[in-house]
């Protein structure tokens, strides 16, 4: 056997050997760094033997994968620990996330605290400094079931494997889990960790089912990562949408309705003020707004494919002894908008857009503030054109997610999905033309991206846009899903140059993902001071003394209301003082202080949030400079400032 080095060199194989040896034939120093290897894109452990030819590839601690591969045996070694500390506690799944990695726990009667995760980590440490290999060992079904049989957690686990399939397991010290792996060599590369929090997460995410401990934590490969991480954390607590959703107004959740948010006063004006510019940007690129219905019938989902595939997180109801679903997507609904006309090959590609109101069957255990919920309002658009237009079509996309994005100050990244392994509709023939498309489409505009093989959706690949906020936290958004399925479902046509009825393809694509991810994701980028177009209150009207100074500050009020600002006038009895840091408080861009000086000379002296400097002008230049800011949608002020 051989391998292909990334540089394009040959090494000979001999049987036996692993990832370890390879390295060892490079450099030494490489052997010492390596962590696991690649062969042919599939990730093993570094130990693992080497089966056949291909391309090959060390990973070390610079390497994309290091970071979960490090997290994930991190997992491992905080489960090791607390199995020492409490030795009746039992584990269901740890694996690595995006942030570093959590572990699922049943500590039984014990009630374990955040104070206790001090102790955890020492243990960590202690282990670490051990150095101890972390071995893989292949088993049965049934030796699995008969080593993890005083843990029905794993036991379910097992159980619900296909058929007699080998499994894998992973043991260092005492401490034997049950997992796909690869992990590292050994625990001595663990060595700067942190465990932060603790939650209650239900089994399987289930609320009827126990509530297990979730415990939290992330490991780095330096101390000057793990520093810096920690320091992210920290700001990104005072950034929590949902605390600054409360403090400021934007939205409330109610037991009444988990996972679907209330709208507050503040909350709406600034959702609508998204909305609106969502509207016209589509306008102006040539979109058809339209509107479908929220309650559908089952034979229009069952049409659609998502009946079959998508059921069981849909809420459905019967009307007149038929079935109906809530709508989760709006696609059928655009569909039929479509096929309410007949259309020729001269109109397309036809855009329709759509503000559309969807519900999934989340689990209470998913929900999260305005990132995961059960309503949500996808800023969805269904563009049907021609097949030979799809790269153009994608071209003029892209450039309007750039236009987008930019007014945020947000960056983003492009993953291609391709088709899934299963539970999928269509001809592989299909699939494979459409994963080029969206390829060749991004190569021509010189957008980057990276393939996420097997994610598309079961209609079609996609690409899938990750946001990365002023924290350098990455936010999966937009998406363009390409789909070649769908319209052949319903009996889609238009009628081509030469007279003959063709099927259209389809492209879904949203630019926000959902109304409530984004003003969630914008909320915590913007630490709440939102640039003065998206601001709930543009303006805050101070008087100086109200008995003095109040009717003016009405007039001026209403005269900034007229020009469609969004105006508050705080007249309590408080101290002017007290009433300017509550207006810094509520994170409002300018604060308008009136006085003897201003009324008498129709003027006004204001304060733009981020800065201590008061500048008096007239009411008009006031108007003008306001005005110029919110048609340019400026950002307010630097962002890694807003909390400082």
């Amino acid at each position: 056997m051989e391998v292909k080095l990334l540089d394009g060199k040959k090494i000979v194989v001999v049987d036996g050997e692993n990832g370890h040896d390879i390295a060892l034939k490079i450099s030494e120093s490489l052997a010492k760094a390596s962590l696991a290897y690649k062969l042919n894109g599939v990730l093993k452990d570094l130990y693992s033997s080497i089966k056949e030819d291909g391309d090959f590839e060390l990973i070390t601690s610079k390497s994309e994968e290091a970071f979960a591969l490090l997290n994930h045996s991190c997992a491992h070694l905080m489960a090791e620990a607390i199995q020492s500390i409490y030795p009746d506690a039992l584990f269901d799944i740890g694996p690595s996330i995006v942030d570093g990695f959590y572990y699922d726990i049943d500590f039984k009667n014990i009630v374990v605290k955040e104070e206790d995760l001090t102790k955890i980590e020492a243990k960590m440490k202690e282990f670490s400094k051990k150095n101890e290999y972390i071995v893989r060992k292949d088993v049965s079904k049934k030796e699995a079931l008969e080593i993890f049989k005083d843990n029905p957690y794993k036991m379910d686990l097992i159980n619900n494997l296909p058929g007699d399939e080998i499994i894998s397991t992973y043991k260092q010290g005492n401490y034997i889990d049950l997992c796909r792996g690869p992990h590292l060599p050994s625990t001595g590369f663990i060595k700067f960790f942190k465990l932060d929090t603790i939650a209650g997460a239900y089994w399987k995410g289930d609320s009827k089912n126990k509530q297990l401990t979730r415990i939290y934590g992330v490991a780095t490969f330096t101390k000057e990562e793990l520093d810096h991480i920690e320091l992210v954390k920290a700001e990104a607590k005072k950034r929590d949408h949902r605390k600054l959703g409360k403090e400021l107004g934007l939205f409330m959740l109610s037991e009444f309705g988990p996972g679907m948010p209330f709208w507050l006063p503040k909350g709406y004006a600034l959702r609508r003020a998204l909305e609106d510019w969502w509207l016209n940007m589509h306008r102006n690129n040539n979109y058809l707004v339209i509107e479908t219905p929220v309650l559908l019938s089952r034979k229009l989902w069952e049409t659609s494919g998502h009946w079959e595939h998508y059921h069981d997180d849909m809420f459905t109801t019967e009307i007149e002894k038929e079935d109906y679903a809530i709508k989760p997507m709006n696609c059928p609904g655009a569909i039929l908008v479509y096929k309410n006309d007949l259309h020729s090959y001269k109109e397309l590609p036809l855009r329709y857009a759509e503000l559309g109101h969807v519900h999934r069957k989340e689990a209470s255990g998913a929900l999260n503030g305005l990132f995961r919920v059960r309503t949500f309002t996808q800023d969805d658009a269904h563009i049907l054109l021609a097949e030979d237009q799809i790269g153009d079509e994608i071209n003029r996309i892209l450039k309007l997610y750039d236009q987008i994005y930019s007014v945020f100050g947000l960056d983003y990244s492009i993953e291609l999905s391709t088709r899934p392994e299963s539970n999928y509709i269509g001809d592989i023939k299909v699939w494979d033309k459409a994963e080029r498309d969206l390829q060749e489409a991004c190569l021509a505009t010189g957008h980057k991206f990276k393939i996420n093989p097997g994610d598309g959706a079961f209609y079609g690949p996609k690409l899938d846009f990750k946001l990365k906020d002023c924290m350098g936290r990455v936010w999966q958004c937009g998406t363009i899903q390409l789909d070649m399925q769908l319209p052949g479902r319903f009996d889609c046509t238009y009628v081509d140059k030469d007279g003959q009825k063709v099927c259209p393809v389809m492209i879904h694509r949203a630019c926000f993902g959902s109304l409530e991810r984004f003003i969630g994701i914008i909320t915590e980028n913007f630490a709440g001071a939102f640039p003065t177009w998206l601001a709930p209150i543009q303006v805050k009207v101070l008087p100086v003394n109200n008995d003095a100074h109040g009717d003016y500050a009405k007039l001026i009020a209403d005269k900034f209301t007229q020009k469609g600002l969004r105006v508050e006038i705080d007249d309590s009895n408080e101290k002017l003082g007290y009433r300017m840091r509550n207006a810094l408080v509520m994170k409002v861009p300018y604060t308008i202080v009136l006085g003897d000086k201003e009324k008498e000379g129709n003027l006004v002296t204001y304060r733009k949030y981020g800065t201590e400097k008061q500048i008096t002008v007239s009411i008009d230049e006031f108007l003008t400079l306001i005005g110029s800011e919110i048609e340019s949608k400026a950002l307010l002020v630097d962002h890694d400032q807003l909390l400082k």
